[in-house]
């Protein structure tokens, strides 16, 4: 019998739920359900990215669920060991067979510092645990980390130390899937020059001043106001941008369903009128004579009516080529299938990937996706007016015609 993948990833996510919240700790600033839940979503893009079976996406997920629950055992130190028996231990519990537990212990033991990762999902949970350090996150989550250290350890922890440690950190850390490299090395980049910045601020300052003067009471006043000047200047909000480009997105091409419709509405409802013109007034002009112009009117009116939601759903297409000069100078959108459907995948891919390496270069292709949505839906709607203004008062006019004409000509 075929293994149920889904169902034993869902028993362990459950399992994990339950175990942090009956772990729950205060003194745990950073390694807490929050974290966890973080982690799984890096692993479970990262694992999309490179379209895992189920077997291999149930091992990295799973692995991802279970690497830091032996935190709260050993707070911290060699944890990755007490992960791997508690994993042991519950995976044995729901059925897991003998040689994927071992896959997933593999994993979680591929996260201990240094991580050596060998196979593509040890990799991958490896840059999941880490992929913080390429965010605009890490910063918020480096005082979270230094914090739950403090609180387990009981002991005040530096600021010019900590930062010497997390530098070393960065600079030998390095991201182990393309993906991961590709999306997240600039940022990470740019928080080890951050750090850097700020720790030679520190020590200048405390060389600067007398031997007698440098005391804790001193760099507790500069941290002090440096988190007062940090409150003023808001992080900019990753995720509240993802939600507007999506949300825009996805209101557009709602937006551009509901225009196609109105389209589709005049088009059916002139074409019956016409039908109907055809059917039962055309035969009857030689004997009613009076009802000619206000039979041509009526079609006048039809026929204008339509040609107009016809232009209104009737697509531009472009030349679908776009060049390497166009990328460097980040002025092609790659989002858009007119930019690219000539091209071949190999080309295509490159273009994606230095855009996806370019924050600067994947948010303005968002922004220019939205912008020439908003464009093509202009020019839909302002053909949809025109289209519903002539049908309006041109019904109105071949009513009044033809009301005229059997009044006054019969």
């Amino acid at each position: 019998m075929a293994t149920n993948y889904q169902e034993l990833l869902t028993k362990t996510e459950d399992h994990v739920n339950l175990f942090y919240k009956g772990h729950d700790d205060a003194k745990f600033f950073y390694h807490n359900q929050s974290h966890i839940k973080n982690v799984l979503d890096a692993a479970k893009k990262i694992a999309g990215h490179y379209q895992l079976d189920d077997h291999s996406y149930f091992i990295v997920c799973a692995a991802t669920c279970l690497h830091d629950t032996g935190y709260f055992i050993t707070k911290g130190e060699s944890h990755e060991l007490k992960s791997t028996e508690l994993a042991d231990e519950f995976l044995n519990s729901i059925g897991v067979n003998k040689e994927d537990i071992e896959s997933i212990k593999s994993c979680i033991m591929a996260t201990k510092m240094p991580q050596n990762p060998q196979s593509l999902p040890e990799k991958i949970i490896c840059d999941a645990d880490l992929f913080n350090l390429g965010t605009e996150a890490f910063r918020e989550n480096n005082k979270l980390l230094k914090k739950e250290r403090e609180a387990l350890t009981d002991s005040k922890i530096s600021n010019i130390e900590w930062r010497a440690s997390t530098i070393s950190m960065l600079e030998t850390h390095h991201y182990h899937t393309d993906y991961c490299q590709l999306l997240l090395n600039k940022t990470k980049a740019e928080n080890l020059d951050w750090m850097k910045t700020k720790q030679q601020e520190k020590i200048n300052k405390a060389t600067a001043v007398t031997e007698n003067n440098v005391t804790e009471n001193k760099e507790a006043a500069d941290e002090s106001n440096t988190k007062t000047a940090k409150q003023k200047k808001k992080p900019r909000p990753v995720k509240g941008i993802e939600t507007m480009f999506r949300t825009s997105s996805s209101n557009n091409v709602r937006i551009s369903v509901m225009a196609d419709n109105k389209a589709h509405i005049m088009i059916s409802v002139n074409s019956i009128i016409i039908s109907a013109v055809l059917a039962f007034i055309i035969d009857k002009l030689q004997e009613n004579n009076n009802l000619l112009i206000p039979t041509i009117i009526l079609l006048m009116v039809n026929v204008t009516t339509i040609i107009y939601a016809v232009l209104a759903t009737m697509p531009k297409i472009t030349g679908g080529v776009f060049t390497q000069e166009q990328v460097k100078n980040k002025s092609v959108n790659l989002l858009f299938f007119g930019s690219f459907y000539n091209m071949n995948f190999k080309e295509y891919n490159a273009g994606v990937k230095a855009m996806m390496a370019d924050s600067d270069f994947l948010y303005g292709s968002l922004t220019k996706d939205i912008f020439w949505q908003g464009k093509v839906l202009g020019r839909k709607y302002r053909l949809l007016r025109i289209s519903y203004t002539i049908f309006m008062y041109g019904i109105i006019v071949a009513v009044l015609a033809f009301s005229a004409a059997v009044i006054f000509f019969r």
